[in-house]
């Protein structure tokens, strides 16, 4: 089969930008009102370019009146709630846009297995179920060893694990799901391969091939969950929806066993980090391109974390949003430590989990903390 790398380079989403915005920019309405009038929610590159140009921006109400119908239809009145666990913030990559980046002066924190489990009964005393492993690119410390151990640990309390970590190889992941750990989120941050080198200066992550292919990798282990995503700010959000979407789709023709999910981070504050206003992403743009990936891929997953604020995470879970963080800390041990560390990334919604969970309630939604049983992640 094809390989991601050839199907992108072939339509040239992994580079020239500019004459992926110029077809975007001449995408009439006339062509929007016809994917609009269509009964059918199936991807093509045609019908996901279309709700993403500049065109579609007059009809994103009418695109949220049928991406809300669609995902009643398909998943119901549910929103699943997780909360991410944060064990280390120790990396070896320069990301110019992290507060983790090596280049920052500041005291790292690692979390022993006990402290780690610490942070994840506090977690589930909230109410959570599914929890979301999240570290620095720190493989002499968070190893494959030490991930099966935390995640033997956590089965008990978690109905569902899932990790946000550095790429690995198939073998590794294969150990991970064996035991216990069912999902993986790796976001590729930018399709574009220059614009890719600009912001990952030095360590593994600069390696742009081998971060692409994780997730053939992943899916070819067994995982049954992916999540995708690109962080916005970074370049074009239009080129990079495509790119996301034409990504998401070889994964479902080649690997329909896993479900994939797109999350929609934007850049955010952190330490020593300048904020990003070349490629800014509006509240606006953030919505068109959660519309569209729904239209286009209707059982997909779509996150969004507490990265955004309240009131915007309040509009979007009466529209499309599937599952959401609530009750967010982003430095390890943030939960249960009364020692700070530092954190990724500020949080926009400071909420807690309840408070998130009566929220949906609110707008006639339910709040799941479980929909997943550890029995069947079983090989």
């Amino acid at each position: 089969m094809l390989s991601i790398q050839k199907i992108l380079s072939d339509l040239q989403l992994d580079g020239h930008g500019q004459t992926w915005l110029e077809k975007l920019e001449n995408i009439s309405e006339e062509q929007v009102l016809n994917h609009l009038k269509s009964a059918s929610f199936k991807y093509s590159l045609d019908r996901i370019t279309t709700l993403l140009s500049p065109a579609a921006e007059l009809y994103v109400e009418q695109m949220a009146q049928m991406a809300r119908k669609l995902t009643i239809q398909r998943v119901g009145r549910t929103v699943q709630l997780y909360a991410p666990l944060y064990v280390s913030n120790h990396c070896v990559n320069s990301c110019v846009y992290c507060g983790y980046n090596i280049t920052n002066d500041f005291k790292r924190t690692r979390l022993s297995i006990e402290e780690a489990m610490a942070d994840a009964e506090v977690i589930a005393k909230e109410g959570f179920r599914h929890i979301l492993i999240v570290s620095g690119e720190d493989r002499e410390f968070i190893t494959i060893d030490y991930l099966c151990e935390l995640a033997k640990k956590l089965r008990g309390r978690f109905s569902s694990i899932s990790i946000e970590i550095y790429p690995m190889e198939q073998d590794e992941y294969a150990e991970l799901f064996a035991a216990g750990i069912d999902g993986v989120t790796l976001y590729q941050e930018t399709y574009d391969r220059s614009t890719y080198a600009k912001y990952h200066v030095k360590g593994p992550k600069s390696d742009y091939d081998h971060r692409l292919e994780s997730h053939d990798r992943i899916a070819s282990a067994g995982m049954r969950r992916i999540g995708l995503g690109v962080l916005l700010g970074l370049a074009d959000w239009r080129t990079d929806a495509t790119a996301l979407a034409v990504h998401a789709d070889y994964l479902m023709k080649h690997y329909w066993q896993s479900q994939v999910s797109f999350s929609f981070p934007r850049v955010r504050p952190a330490l020593n980090v300048l904020s990003n206003t070349e490629n800014i992403v509006t509240d606006k743009g953030l919505v068109q391109m959660m519309l569209a990936l729904r239209l286009c891929f209707p059982d997909a997953g779509i996150v969004l974390s507490t990265r955004e604020r309240a009131s915007l995470r309040d509009e979007l879970v009466k529209i499309c949003v599937t599952r959401m963080s609530a009750g967010s800390k982003t430095n390890p041990g943030g939960y249960s430590l009364k020692v700070g560390s530092t954190e990724q990334f500020e949080v926009d919604d400071s909420r807690s989990a309840s408070k998130i969970a009566s929220m949906i309630k609110s707008v006639g939604s339910e709040p799941v903390w479980k929909d997943w049983d550890a029995a069947f992640s079983k090989p």
